[in-house]
């Protein structure tokens, strides 16, 4: 009864493999690769990255903050060209938002509060459309986040 080939229509790991896979379609077809030039080699990169993030936040539609804030920003690349470098994040890692003090018994409330905050601010970037979210909707957004990029 419970057939592990055939996923529900209506599942978010359906939607977002549809979209997709009909995404890699129209790449594919577009223009095949003329060199393996590094430069080339990016490019493909940036449109299939491009295109799994449109995948996923199609598929999760505008139900949540950060799927319409990367659709918002998806609509606003399209509008303009850049320079595929100039997308990159900071040199910031999640390691570090991970990274707790390796003296917790010596800093004080203040400290640790100063220092959650600079994590959530931290998480805010990392996020689309965390800047203007509250904790609460933060962390809300964060974990379906995550989910979203584990089904990617």
């Amino acid at each position: 009864m419970n057939n592990p080939h055939h996923l529900n229509p209506t599942s978010l790991k359906s939607r977002f493999t549809t979209r997709f896979l009909r995404a890699l379609t129209k790449i594919r077809a577009q223009k095949p690769i003329s060199s393996s030039s590094p430069t080339e080699i990016f490019r493909r990169y940036r449109r299939i990255k491009v295109a799994a993030d449109k995948s996923m936040a199609y598929s999760v539609r505008s139900r949540r903050i950060w799927s319409r804030a990367m659709l918002w920003k998806l609509r606003g690349r399209s509008y303009r060209r850049q320079d595929p470098c100039s997308g990159r994040r900071s040199g910031k890692t999640n390691q570090a938002i991970m990274k707790k003090s390796s003296n917790e018994n010596t800093t004080t409330r203040r400290e640790d509060r100063v220092g959650f905050v600079e994590e959530a601010d931290e998480l805010r970037q990392l996020v689309p459309g965390g800047e203007t979210m509250n904790l609460c909707n933060l962390l809300d957004e964060t974990a379906h986040y995550i989910k979203c990029l584990t089904t990617q």
